[in-house]
């Protein structure tokens, strides 16, 4: 990566749609403004995050200052009141956290009282001119102590200051991947740049900057498995995939604009968990899903022979997929009722792009195919899979089966 990737001048098209729509949704909740947004995302120009709040947010950003929530006036016996209360809470949370610390200290080796104490203590002597004698005093440290943790903090500070771009330049493409895959990206960059930080200092460090992922989980069912359509057997249920295109496994999921909820059909290769085909459409009938198993077969890079699998729903059973699968050449594939856990993969990789990719609403079903088209391809060419030993699924798929790893 270039040294100086903050610096570099960027325009619209650098930033990823999914990336604007991350933003828009961390301002519009309230989590930072749109100023303060810019600033930690080192979003270039005045007022590029407005521009993007006003094409892709909810509300209305014609006038921001409008949107600023005004404090309620109290009476001085209020005041007063809330003060006192204050107050008492303050001094119940103090012996709390004295209580915590000592604990900790003694208990575990922590030495919070030693390490951690100059940042709060130069505010507070800032703040109210309190004396360092004084200070040092109340936490029964030295002064010469207090410099020295002053000096390592200013250290620490200035290699961390390096490690924030890097990652906001990753997350342009991909919001949401998670720190592991974070590190392993950028474990050569960290070296090169001499900056010494491990894996669970990371996970720190993104903590304090906020910038740790949080999991969302939901469920929605898409199959109707209840149907007189013929099903086939599982053939891959003791079976393990060996090379590419070997298995492709397929399964749909609804995603939803404001403008209404959509389906996204997905075919992907069991072996590299490459995104191989997919279609999106206003509903889930067998004519818009075998679209996506016709771009699958498009983009195959062998030819032969393979096994296609997927739940029992009514669109995989229909005449219209069973025909496309029998002109190729292609054997069908089911689960044994409705377990998904016979389908892992396919829910597996719908679950990413959710969850990663897709999480934040578009306005309309034109913006969403774009943000799909993105995701999909940042998928396959640019995030690491655990499953394929930090690979990528495009670099696995294309890569030559006697070179092949032994996958878990």
């Amino acid at each position: 990566m270039d040294n100086n990737v903050d610096k570099k001048k960027r325009t619209q098209r650098d930033y990823n749609l999914g990336f604007k729509l991350a933003v828009v949704s961390q301002v519009e909740k309230g989590e930072l403004t749109y100023k303060q947004a810019q600033k930690k995302y080192g979003i270039q120009g005045r007022s590029t995050v407005l521009v993007w709040l006003r094409k892709h947010g909810i509300l209305d950003w014609s006038k921001p200052a409008l949107l600023m929530k005004s404090k309620s006036k109290e009476t001085p016996a209020q005041k007063i009141k809330r003060l006192e209360r204050e107050l008492e809470d303050q001094k119940l949370k103090n012996q709390i956290l004295n209580t915590m610390i000592d604990i900790s200290d003694s208990q575990y080796g922590t030495s919070i009282r030693k390490k951690y104490l100059s940042q709060p203590i130069q505010r507070i002597r800032q703040e109210q001119s309190i004396s360092l004698s004084r200070c040092c005093r109340l936490f029964e440290i030295s002064r010469q102590g207090f410099y020295q943790s002053i000096k390592r903090e200013e250290a620490r500070r200035a290699e961390r200051s390096k490690i924030k771009p890097l990652i906001v330049q990753i997350r342009m493409q991909m919001p949401r991947i998670g720190t592991r895959k974070l590190y392993y990206l950028l474990k050569d960059e960290f070296n090169g740049r001499g900056i010494k930080i491990g894996r669970d200092a990371l996970f720190d460090y993104l903590r304090s900057e906020s910038m740790l992922i949080k999991p969302k989980k939901n469920y929605t069912k898409t199959t109707n498995s209840k149907h007189w359509l013929r099903k086939h057997p599982n053939l891959i249920k003791d079976a393990k995939a060996m090379h590419p295109e070997q298995y492709f496994v397929s399964d749909i999921t609804y995603i939803k604009s404001r403008e209404r909820t959509h389906y996204l059909s997905l075919v992907t290769d069991a072996f590299s968990r490459k995104i191989m085909g997919y279609h999106l459409s206003d509903d889930m009938s067998a004519e818009n899903v075998v679209k996506a198993l016709t771009m699958a077969i498009k983009n195959r890079i062998t030819s032969g022979p393979m096994i296609h699998h997927s739940d029992r729903g009514l669109q995989y059973c229909s005449t219209v997929y069973q025909s496309k699968l029998e002109e190729q050449g292609i054997k069908a594939s089911m689960t044994d009722g409705y377990d998904c856990y016979q389908n892992a993969i396919a829910e597996r990789i719908n679950g990413i792009l959710k969850h990663e990719f897709l999480m934040y609403k578009c306005n309309t079903r034109k913006e969403l195919e774009k943000l799909i088209k993105q995701s999909i391809n940042v998928y396959n060419n640019l995030r690491p899979h655990l499953s394929l030993n930090m690979k990528t699924p495009n670099f696995i798929h294309n890569k030559k089966p006697e070179k092949l790893p032994s996958l878990v």
